[in-house]
């Protein structure tokens, strides 16, 4: 089978932009996008870049954007991209800079990792070996784990996808707070380091910035679920007290008014978020009006809506567990 391949180039030496060109090749049953490239580089045209390394979907230096999402290369079948798409196109990872065709910078990604401080911090002092080793007995091992985040490797395709580093660079992006989350489950953290961690993830940029538009989820190859681990981290946030941050007041102020009126009140959330202070209210004014005009004030003197009581037990009942997010 003889398929054209459309491949987004771009060589800074000569190019002002990206632009697209086509390859032609003869293709067998059971090849992957790798296998193809590297064909391609080898029998087309020598000055193709892209990484790749272990092919087995392990290193994951091989994630580009296949057909508009991003995908390990070499485990992605050229047959079922056909047959899904029609066609066979490759670009180089979203949201990161690119340095040559499909390879791209990943210095900030790097950067994003370290900022989390990915390691841990034990209560106990060093032994004479180095870090003291604690037994994982009976007790630890009801732990679940770290929620499979161990298994991440690196590979980006969560930070290319993710629409709030689409717009705003300085946020984490998942697959550092999903590191994160690794050391925050480690029943070795120290409970001084797991507060100071949550802290620092309370400020701008942090995990509070999270959309929850779940594509970090959908294209993670090795079924991360980076959102969970975010959604992980506020919860435990709530649970220690870090309730400052606009975030955490909207999860809270919602949580309040379902209980207390057994709906939103559209009116009545902002005031949760931004609080009373003279500077909050004339920020919000402007959207209240509007709120006002659209109809989307409740009135404030109706009856109470039927079943409030069962959503009360149920939210009375949530939270004598986790708080929900």
């Amino acid at each position: 089978m003889r398929l054209t391949f459309t491949i987004q180039r771009f060589n800074p030496e000569i190019d002002s932009t990206a632009h697209p060109e086509e390859f032609r090749l003869e293709v067998g049953r059971g090849m992957t996008v790798l296998d193809a490239l590297i064909r391609i580089k080898n029998e087309c045209d020598g000055s193709l870049a892209l990484r790749y390394s272990c092919r087995s979907a392990i290193c994951g230096s091989c994630a580009m954007t296949i057909n508009g999402s991003e995908k390990l290369a070499c485990r992605t079948s050229l047959r079922n991209e056909v047959e899904r798409y029609g066609h066979i196109s490759v670009e180089p990872l979203r949201n990161l800079p690119v340095i040559k065709d499909l390879v791209v910078d990943m210095a900030s990604f790097w950067e994003k990792i370290r900022d989390v401080h990915p390691w841990l911090v034990t209560a106990a002092p060093p032994s004479r070996g180095g870090v003291a080793a604690r037994s994982q007995g009976r007790r630890d091992q009801s732990n679940p784990q770290f929620h499979n985040v161990d298994a991440c490797i690196m590979c980006g395709a969560c930070v290319a996808a993710c629409t709030v580093h689409e717009v705003s660079k300085g946020f984490a992006g998942p697959a550092a707070l999903a590191k994160a989350d690794r050391f925050l489950s480690d029943p070795r953290e120290a409970p001084s380091a797991t507060r100071a961690r949550l802290s620092a993830l309370q400020a701008e940029h942090g995990i509070w910035d999270c959309t929850r538009c779940n594509f970090c989820v959908e294209v993670c190859p090795k079924d991360v679920k980076p959102m969970e681990a975010i959604i992980r981290l506020r919860r435990a946030s709530l649970q220690r007290g870090l309730s400052t941050t606009g975030g955490a007041r909207h999860v809270l102020g919602f949580t309040d008014l379902i209980e207390q009126q057994g709906r939103l009140n559209e009116a009545i959330m902002p005031l949760k978020v931004v609080g009373f202070s003279p500077r909050g209210l004339w920020h919000i004014l402007p959207l209240g009006i509007k709120m006002l005009l659209k109809g989307k004030i409740p009135y404030p003197f109706g009856q109470a809506l039927p079943g409030l009581s069962h959503v009360q037990a149920l939210i009375r009942r949530a939270r004598r567990g986790i708080p929900q997010v």
